[in-house]
């Protein structure tokens, strides 16, 4: 007698990045057919400016939007005790930000919800320990190599962690997981093999639910956002986030909630599919190599498209590593310029601000001037067909000294009287110096990174929290 056929799980995405769509998380978590909320907040560039405000605060480093997200959601999360949520939100302190969550989530009533927290992505007290033991942690762009003046400017480091941590969450009753930095595809991979019980060598059914992982990670990406016959798609205003139907094979099926905006169609899948993706038949992650080029893409009806065969091949032996470190001061600065030769006006008040700055006795060690308008967004691909009447000036500077950039800064209000004609005024008010920082892409063996994950209770007496693993 068959074995009846296990249902596929339904796992969204309610956010691309910190700033997404306020909306669409609880539009989501009230669709009744969405068992697995996950909220994608993480980028490179998220973590350098959590990293900051880590520093001017030991408490924060996490996606302070996400607290305030659980208060909203705490009625449906009463109301659909089947519904688990699945997030990077932690950043670079998820236990802070579980605390915080526990603490709402007890004054909604709710502190019988478990909520787990994983941690170990965060190296970075590791990376002294490793410089002096030689581990080769070089910029994988440049293949400098990481010397111990930039380890000792590093306020961050997170290695990439897989599904495993989460899988072991949900096996531990948690409905609410809140991770540091874990892969993108990873918040799907994890409710998928939780769910059906997928073994971590099970390569094939890995690749499948990390293609599904990547489709929804950008949220309105794979259902309209981007899309090249955007001017065609229904109500973008109100652009459904999707949702994939993870099968127990791996396959799955994109879609969206009923009576939203956009389109999930053979193009928006394809499209968001190529997205950072280096090389087809091996897209590294923590879980799997994944080769995506024996997909088949087919639209199975309205706003619902059936991805198959994906190959998966042994995990990489090293994870991803990212680091921020401090790297001077920088401000950006811009005018409006305006009226015949518009362009060369601007280009010219560029090259006055930093002449101006240079006679006060800073050389900058960098700056950049752009004029938007003029084709320097893209630079080299398309030129105007006729000069711009009007065009936005833009200055950047960067200087390991606070007051070079200072200086810089005081140089654009001067323009609007001593400069070209044609200055309209400040498209923004005087720039301030803020910290600058780089970006340190590195890889690092996987056995020097351990993962942990502790599930917490918020009852009348405090915190009950169980031993972690």
């Amino acid at each position: 007698m068959a074995l009846a056929a296990v249902a596929p799980i339904r796992i969204s995405n309610g956010a691309g990045f910190w700033g997404d769509n306020l909306d669409a998380p609880a539009l989501l978590a009230r669709d009744p057919s969405v068992e697995v909320l996950t909220l994608e907040y993480l980028a490179e560039l998220t973590l350098g400016i959590l990293a900051h405000l880590r520093l001017k605060n030991p408490h924060a480093g996490y996606i302070s939007d996400f607290p305030t997200l659980a208060n909203t959601l705490a009625e449906t999360l009463a109301a659909r005790p089947e519904l688990s949520i699945v997030t990077n939100a932690g950043g670079l302190n998820p236990e802070a930000c579980a605390r915080k969550v526990g603490e709402i989530l007890a004054a909604r009533g709710l502190g019988s919800i478990p909520v787990a927290v994983v941690t170990g992505d965060d190296v970075l007290p590791l990376l002294p320990d490793w410089q002096a033991s030689g581990v080769d942690l070089k910029n994988v762009e440049t293949g400098e190599a990481l010397g111990q003046f930039m380890v000792d400017r590093m306020i961050s480091a997170n290695a990439y962690l897989g599904a495993q941590p989460i899988v072991r969450a949900a096996e531990r009753g948690a409905r609410i997981v809140i991770t540091g930095r874990v892969a993108d595809a990873a918040l799907t991979v994890g409710p998928a093999a939780a769910r059906f019980g997928w073994s971590f060598e099970d390569w094939d059914r890995l690749a499948g639910a990390t293609v599904a992982g990547h489709l929804i990670e950008c949220g309105a990406q794979a259902t309209g956002g981007l899309l090249h016959d955007w001017a065609d798609l229904p109500d973008l205003a109100n652009v459904g986030y999707p949702i994939a139907e993870v099968e127990e094979s791996g396959a799955c099926v994109i879609t969206k909630s009923a009576g939203t905006g956009g389109r999930v169609s053979q193009a928006s899948i394809i499209e968001q599919m190529l997205y950072e993706v280096d090389d087809p038949a091996c897209y590294r992650t923590p879980d799997v190599n994944l080769d995506f080029t024996g997909l088949q893409v087919e639209e199975i009806g309205p706003d619902r498209v059936r991805i198959t065969g994906a190959r998966g091949l042994p995990r990489p032996d090293a994870l991803k590593l990212a680091a921020v470190a401090r790297d001077g001061w920088t401000a950006s600065g811009m005018l409006a310029v305006v009226g015949r030769d518009a362009e060369a006006k601007a280009r010219a008040a560029g090259r006055i601000i930093l002449a101006r700055v240079k006679r006060a006795g800073f050389e900058l060690a960098e700056s950049l001037v752009e004029c938007l308008g003029a084709g320097d967004v893209a630079p080299g691909v398309v030129k105007p067909a006729c000069p711009p009447f009007e065009v936005v000036l833009r200055v950047t500077a960067r200087d390991p000294r606070r007051e070079a950039i200072d200086r810089f800064c005081r140089e654009f209000a001067p323009l609007v009287t001593a400069g070209p004609p044609g200055i309209a005024g400040y498209a923004s008010g005087r720039p301030g110096p803020l910290p600058a920082f780089t970006y340190w892409p590195a890889l690092v063996p996987r056995d020097l990174v351990e993962d942990r994950v502790k599930v917490e209770l918020r009852t009348a007496e405090g915190w009950a929290a169980d031993s972690g693993s």
